[in-house]
């Protein structure tokens, strides 16, 4: 809870990001992110980093921290092995973690009212950028030979509670551990790297709570995921962008071929996010807040 300039006890909901630059500059993409959210809702984002936010850009979180107690991602490549803490770290009542290569699209008010009637959420449908449910299992192989929920931790939700508290202490667990619990739950197809949305599924099998956390008759709250391989063409792609054009007008409208996008945008590819476009994002928050 927080306590407003009368004293009293107000409830909190807001985003949280985590940003760890490493070759490339994840702190830019939490800010255009923001930027995103900031756009199109009335907000508070936290953005969790040891990297410097450049000084223009701090005004578009309520707050800045650290990450807590040690870097865990310090020497991989991949920064995902710090994910487990957004739950202690979150200064939030409720919270929706989003992975910082995403935009948002349009005011998901109705999304929160949504989530308030769980603990934890996740995402288990996603959407190609034409709109249609991703059926392909390219990049599921592992989840449907070990019968694994199918999660995804790129949108995610959580209250600060008991069950919450229970899920993240174990996905802590398994995160430290990953090799020992990907040997045991998820070793057919086995993975040789630590992944945040296979360790989830892990924990959600443990468990026994996929029907407690996911909702796999909604459409929302979701996102549009571009991974070339599960967009339903004929031949894989390298990338998406090979395949189809992206097009932001100055008032953030998206376009990606000729299908207006809506809702969570993951694009994936850190290529897409141009300088252009990041000016884009500046002008309208500069003219509009």
């Amino acid at each position: 809870m927080c306590v407003n300039q009368l004293g009293a006890k107000v409830h909190s909901k807001g985003f949280v990001l985590i940003a760890q630059n490493s070759e490339y500059d994840y702190v830019q993409q939490a800010c255009a992110l923001a930027m995103s959210i900031q756009a199109t809702n009335e907000a508070k984002i936290c953005l969790i980093t040891n990297d410097k936010v450049p000084s223009r850009y701090e005004k578009l979180f309520d707050i800045i921290k650290p990450i807590p107690w040690s870097d865990d991602a310090k020497d991989n490549a991949w920064k995902v092995d710090n994910r487990w803490k957004l739950y202690h770290a979150s200064p939030y009542d409720e919270t929706i973690v989003l992975d910082t290569d995403m935009l948002v699209l349009q005011n998901i008010d109705t999304w929160w009212k949504f989530l308030s009637n769980y603990e934890v959420f996740y995402t288990s449908n996603v959407y190609t950028y034409r709109g249609e449910k991703v059926v392909d299992n390219h990049y599921r192989k592992t989840y449907v030979a070990n019968n694994l929920p199918n999660v995804y931790a790129g949108f995610h939700y959580f209250k600060k509670c008991d069950f919450a508290k229970e899920f993240y202490t174990l996905l802590e667990l398994v995160m430290n551990n990953w090799q020992l619990f990907y040997g045991k739950y998820a070793k057919e197809q086995y993975q040789k790297f630590l992944s945040v949305d296979t360790s989830t599924a892990i924990v959600t099998k443990i468990l026994d709570c996929e029907d407690k956390i996911t909702n796999k008759l909604v459409k929302f709250p979701t996102f549009t995921h571009m991974k070339p391989h599960i967009q339903g063409w004929k031949n894989g792609s390298a990338t998406w962008r090979s395949r189809v054009g992206s097009y932001l007008t100055d008032d953030l409208t998206l376009k990606i071929g000729n299908h207006l996008q809506s809702g969570i945008f993951h694009y994936t590819e850190k290529e897409f996010l141009t300088e252009e476009k990041i000016k884009k994002y500046e002008n309208y928050i500069t003219k509009n807040y």
